[in-house]
């Protein structure tokens, strides 16, 4: 038998095809990975399994979610990425593909992920791309959104932001970046940490969004973060606004997986990072 080989691939995805990343056990719902291993299985002619760099909830897209998997078929990358592609479903497609280390693995070997949330804030609600972007009627003040999220970089235990039914070892993460900004209607979240806690980043929002509107003051996400307790924070933002678009790999592994997207905002980052 051939040697089993790893491969590495670069995956995008519209969340709201899906009811999250991981494979069900017992239920009929489309997940992301049993869409995946499907797929990659009838490529390689032989069961195949993936593990992916961050697990994403139901209706969260990705632009920039990398997987990992091992196969003994030999494939040329352009096979494996026309092959799996013509066997997906809609909604999911790889983007790039090819062999990697076999030390190399999606989760483990991440040092950091990027998360984007969009927000169309504007009175009338979005008839184009309804499931792609939170929709806010509220005026929000982008400025002190921005202002208040400065308190959580850095390390923190960030049990206040953390889900109920979160399986993390540690409530303790690093929070490298986060920023708020504002293109017209379209307001956006970016967020880069160490790794995230089940719904982190849409409970994070969930705080941001009263202090935007000035229900709250811009001092409350430190309060927040401070008392550790779920119960005080705000509410667990809608799902639909939020994309994985990064993650960080020790330069040896080479993966094109800078952040990137969603493609509507694309040509705007581009031009403000020249």
């Amino acid at each position: 038998m051939t040697d089993t080989r790893r491969y590495a691939a670069v995956v995008e995805y519209n969340g709201a095809r899906f009811h999250g990343w991981q494979r069900q056990k017992h239920h009929d719902e489309p997940t992301v990975q049993a869409a995946l291993e499907a797929a990659l299985s009838k490529v390689a002619n032989h069961p195949v399994e993936v593990g992916c760099a961050g697990r994403t909830d139901a209706g969260v897209h990705a632009t920039r979610q990398v997987i990992h998997f091992d196969s003994h078929a030999i494939r040329t990358n352009y096979s494996w990425l026309m092959g799996v592609n013509t066997n997906l479903p809609s909604g999911v497609a790889l983007q790039w593909v090819d062999a990697i280390d076999d030390e190399f693995h999606a989760r483990y070997k991440a040092k950091a992920r990027r998360y984007r949330y969009l927000i169309y804030n504007n009175q009338a609600r979005p008839a184009l791309m309804h499931d792609q972007l939170t929709w806010w009627k509220y005026p929000l003040d982008a400025d002190r959104m921005h202002e208040a999220a400065q308190a959580l970089l850095g390390e923190h235990d960030f049990t206040s932001f953390r889900a109920k039914d979160c399986q993390a070892k540690s409530p303790i993460k690093t929070m490298h970046a986060i920023t708020v900004k504002r293109w017209g209607s379209i307001i956006m979240v970016e967020l880069e940490a160490s790794a995230f806690l089940y719904h982190m980043v849409r409970n994070i929002v969930g705080v941001l969004l009263p202090i935007g509107e000035g229900h709250q003051p811009v001092e409350w996400m430190a309060e927040v973060l401070a008392q550790q307790d779920r119960t005080k924070a705000g509410v667990t933002a809608p799902g639909g606004g939020l994309y994985f678009v990064g993650v960080h790999y020790p330069a040896q592994f080479d993966i094109p997986c800078d952040p990137w997207g969603p493609a509507l905002l694309e040509p705007i980052l581009q031009l403000e990072a020249k």
